[in-house]
């Protein structure tokens, strides 16, 4: 078994990636910087040394460095059984206030990267009549969010991108899941004087994607929520 985890270098990602992997899936892991990679890969193989796990290093606000990760990952695997679209970027904003450009940031990084994507795997996973692809959303793109701005802009595009992929993969078995995080221990809250037991950890969202890649073929999550137990911040 195949996957390709997007912002797989550290937090979410990175969880991700250690939970595929004990479940023996060989991995793609992707950012934009080699170094926080080539940890990730270490730890991997020496927990599990059955699986292959191979660093790539494209920015995935680029439709181009889309498009080259999809032909790198398919050259190394020919087949792909998970897509996990993780990569992201927050950054806080009152739309009437923040910087101009902001919006088309948020845009390219937390909406464009799972399009472009998704797009150029979609046509093998085609081939192959399976799949599974989860977009990581966010409870931002739920409800108003409290100086989400831009970002909640983007969330919010892309559970509906992921909403509109799900319909429209149906006929050809593959399925698509949405996850819906609150706030989550990551880099997002380094510094933020929140105590780490007040939030998530990084790996119940893992958990969550073991679930769904673990169903039987004839069912799919649609879409799941979670949050701290006391709340949203």
């Amino acid at each position: 078994m195949n996957a390709l985890v997007t912002g797989g270098s550290k937090g979410i990602g990175k969880a991700i990636a250690l939970k595929l992997a004990a479940l023996n899936y060989n991995l793609v892991i992707c950012s934009r910087g080699i170094e926080d990679l080539k940890i990730v890969q270490a730890e991997i193989q020496q927990k599990y040394p059955q699986v292959q796990v191979h660093p790539a290093v494209y920015d995935l606000s680029n439709q181009e460095d889309c498009e080259r990760l999809a032909t790198f990952t398919m050259k190394l695997f020919g087949t792909l059984d998970v897509l996990v679209n993780n990569a992201g970027q927050f950054l806080p904003g009152d739309i009437s206030l923040e910087q101009d450009g902001l919006l088309q940031q948020m845009l390219q990084v937390n909406l464009f990267s799972a399009y472009h994507l998704s797009r150029a795997i979609i046509p093998f996973m085609k081939k192959q009549q399976q799949g599974c692809i989860i977009n990581m959303g966010s409870v931002a793109g739920l409800k108003a969010y409290e100086h989400g701005g831009s970002y909640s802009i983007s969330k919010f595009a892309l559970v509906g991108f992921s909403k509109n992929l799900r319909d429209e993969l149906k006929p050809f078995g593959i399925k698509v899941s949405t996850i819906n995080p609150g706030a989550t221990m990551s880099d997002s809250w380094s510094g933020s004087g929140i105590s780490e037991e007040r939030i998530m950890e990084a790996n119940d969202i893992a958990e969550v994607v073991a679930m769904i890649v673990s169903l039987s073929p004839q069912a799919v999550l649609e879409d799941v929520t979670l949050r701290p137990l006391l709340g949203d911040l």
